[in-house]
């Protein structure tokens, strides 16, 4: 179907659809720049919030575990994904809408040029109309003047009072007026043919050629358009595989969270080293002599385990100690120290261990690093040797003497950690083998060295120190002192009775597995006798009289006098 045809009486209306044509496209063009707009902006946003979640250096440790790695891994496939976006907005901006602004000025180009050439045969169709509309006006004058002069000869050559002078003067008029009118009639019949040639030819070649032109401007317009979506969606197209392939790294991701590895871990990090201490042996006070209540009350004191020693103190405000010490400070096992040790022995025997591990591995590193330095040293002496040009090989001497002084310093420095580390798992071996779980002192008393995590239920009471030496070592809270027989001498109020400071409410249950503490079930109501001093431990009576000590944390407390959880 052409234009030229079938929209020949249409030429302004064509022109201004090929105007909105154009406009169409240059608002295509602010779509894709907005577009692009958009998709810089989101993947600004995405590469800040990435940034934002990246590990810091203080955390480098949380993110040995699984499912922090796999977080990680997640965030760096985000940060993949944000780098698509930002292809797709260069690609809209760099392809797209540079093709459709050539487009735009192509066929604004192209449609002046068309307009004018449609608007100048207009112009000259226009000009023939207006030629034949003058010479039809002339002839219809000529056409009129000479019927007119017509009736007036014939009027005077009727009337008999006219001369014959009169006469012949009115149709001399008639015969100018009819030549006049002939002369008219013939010309307004050429400027007829000629109008007529130039509508035909206006009509059926000229104006055709010039709509013919247009509409091939449109099409390809329209055509252009259709390629630009295509693009706009290859675009698309081409980065799913890659945004795939970030969401199949997010699944793999998860799919490497381990928990029985992260489980290992805490193990591993956490894990002190320390034998599990064993059950106290049973001290007969039958045997022990006395004649006074005081020599009694004395030997109770120095026979009696430092737990019941610590925790039967009546009403007193003295710190237990023993296990329930576990459950209070780090200053009970002296983990948590301002100032570490150089052997870092003030640590448990695993953390020991993996503190030791890891400053040979930094040394080693430090000695490649010092030997890589040395050996460069002495390659560019040789060339210096061998090409005095080059520099003075003497000049070096001083450098390779200062490298050979650290790396002396650093190996004996790396000798003096491996030592500490053999020290160490020779220890450790030394102790899984059952050899020195307990020390005894000259009573024969044995202390186990076991130290485990606040809130860990224990089979002991009683704890002491490990800091490489077994027998030095008193009770941690210091509520007695070792004599020379070897007994500790510290008070001991047996027969004192404990006075009901508060009640309390199980919050779950407890089994009693350790000497000292007593069970109890969930919701169970419960005395509270001796509050907790710090170990994590509180002492209460239950309502069948039975009296022992249960977790603080699994209870909910309410002391005379004020609230407290």
């Amino acid at each position: 179907m052409s234009w030229g045809s079938e929209l020949w009486d249409q030429y302004d209306n064509v022109g201004v659809h090929t105007q909105k044509g154009i406009d169409f496209c240059e608002k295509f063009t602010h779509f894709l720049k907005e577009r692009s707009a958009v998709e810089q902006e989101y993947a600004r946003n995405l590469k800040k919030l990435v940034k934002s979640y990246q590990p810091k250096k203080k955390e480098e440790d949380e993110y040995q575990f699984t499912w922090a790695r796999a977080f990680v891994d997640m965030v760096k496939e985000i940060h993949d994904l944000a780098g698509q976006h930002e292809v797709i907005a260069e690609n809209l901006q760099s392809t797209v809408s540079r093709d459709l602004q050539t487009l735009i000025a192509e066929l604004k180009h192209e449609r002046k040029q068309h307009l004018q050439e449609g608007a100048k045969l207009q112009d000259q169709l226009t000009k023939s109309a207006q030629s034949l509309d003058k010479a039809k006006n002339k002839y219809e004058k000529a056409f009129k003047d000479a019927e007119k002069s017509l009736d007036n000869y014939r009027k005077a050559d009727a009337d008999i009072n006219l001369s014959r002078a009169e006469v012949e003067k009115h149709r001399l008029v008639m015969n100018q007026k009819s030549n006049t009118c002939e002369d008219c009639k013939s010309e307004y019949a050429s400027v007829l043919q000629q109008f007529n040639t130039t509508q035909q030819e206006h009509f059926f070649t000229l104006m055709p050629q010039v709509f013919q032109h247009l509409q091939e401007m449109e099409e390809k317009r329209v055509v252009k358009v259709q390629e630009c979506i295509l693009q706009c969606a290859e675009i698309e197209k081409n980065v799913i595989p890659i945004i795939n392939t970030c969401i199949e790294g997010m699944a793999k991701a998860a799919n490497s969270v381990d928990p029985a590895q992260d489980s290992k871990l805490v193990i591993d990090r956490h894990k002190s080293g320390f034998p599990i201490p064993t059950d106290l042996p049973f001290e007969d006070l039958s045997v022990m002599s006395g004649s006074t209540d005081n020599q009694n009350n004395t030997s109770k004191s120095q026979t009696l385990p430092p737990t019941v020693k610590n925790t039967i103190s009546g009403g007193k405000s003295k710190k237990r100690g023993g296990i329930f010490g576990l459950f209070g400070s780090s200053k009970i096992i002296g983990l948590l120290v301002d100032d570490q040790k150089e052997d870092f022995s003030d640590l448990p025997p695993n953390q020991r261990r993996r503190k030791l591990q890891q400053k040979i591995d930094a040394i080693k590193k430090e000695l490649a690093k010092e030997q890589a330095e040395r050996e460069g040293m002495l390659k560019l002496k040789d060339v210096y040797a061998n090409n005095p040009a080059l520099g003075d090989p003497n000049m070096l001497d001083k450098k390779v003497e200062e490298n050979a002084q650290k790396l002396d310093a650093i190996r004996q420095e790396l000798q003096k950690f491996e030592g500490y580390l053999a020290e160490c798992e020779g220890k450790r071996r030394h102790s899984a083998s059952g050899d020195s779980i307990h020390s005894s002192d000259s009573s024969g008393q044995q202390h186990p060295h076991q130290v485990s995590a606040p809130g860990t239920p224990q089979q002991q009471h009683n704890v002491y120190a490990d800091d490489d030496s077994d027998s030095e070592k008193g009770p941690i809270d210091g509520e007695g002192e070792e004599d020379g027989d070897g007994e500790f001498d510290g008070e001991v109020d047996g027969d004192s009775e404990f006075a009901v400071i508060g009640t309390c409410r199980a919050l779950y249950p407890f089994e009693a597995t350790n000497e000292g503490s007593v069970a109890m079930s969930e919701n169970e109501e419960m005395q509270i006798l001796e509050e907790d001093q710090g170990d994590g431990w509180t002492r209460v009576r239950k309502s069948d009289g039975g009296e022992g000590f249960v977790p603080s944390s699994y209870i909910q407390c309410h002391y005379y006098g004020q609230d407290q959880v």
